[in-house]
Parts: C-alpha cells; structure tokens; sequence
C-alpha cells in the first residue's frame, strides 16, 4: 500500500452505480442553495426595510427626538444583552474546562 503525503488529496476514478450523480450533486447543491437563500433574505428584507420607511412617512406625529432616544434603547439594550451572554459563556467554557488555545 502506497502512503501518500501530508494533506494529499485523493481523487478516486472507480465508480459504481449511482455515486458519480450524488457526488456532484452534493458539490453544486451548496453554491445554489445559499444563492437562493441570499435572494430570498436579501428580497425580504428589502420590502421589511421599504414597509417600514412607509409607515414611518405616514406617521408624521413621531418626532425626532423620540426616535433618536428609542434606538438608543434598543441599542442599549441589546450591547447589555450580548456582554451578559458573553459572559455567560466564558464561565460555561471554563466551568466545562475547555481548551482555549487557538494555535490549531
């Protein structure tokens, strides 16, 4: 038996039946299927953002100063939210003992 070297890639030519079709299959379904997954966030999300500009145009009693103190909440809110979760899974992390070293 021949052994190959470190990070060598084999490529098999023997085939049987119908594992040549699923092999490449699997090898193109990734590329449409985040393409198409794309589309349709990038698609909702655009109409979300438009529907909203919308009725924010047609509410015009909202005034600036309360917009600007409501984002700074919802930003407040979510900045403390991801630290605490943060947090949390550094005490998860080192109750369970896991590796922290990153030099692979």
């Amino acid at each position: 038996m021949k052994t190959l070297p470190a990070g060598a890639v084999v490529i098999s030519s023997t085939v049987s039946g119908n594992s040549l079709e699923i092999r490449t299959t699997m090898e193109w379904f990734p590329i449409v299927f985040f393409t198409f997954k794309a589309l349709v966030l990038g698609t909702g999300m655009f109409f979300a953002i438009k529907w909203h500009y919308d009725q924010g145009k047609k509410e015009n009693g909202m005034d600036r100063r309360r917009l600007v103190i409501g984002v700074a909440k919802v930003v407040l809110i979510f900045v403390v939210l991801l630290a605490v979760l943060g947090y949390l899974t550094l005490l998860l992390v080192r109750k369970l003992g896991l590796d922290w070293n990153f030099s692979g």
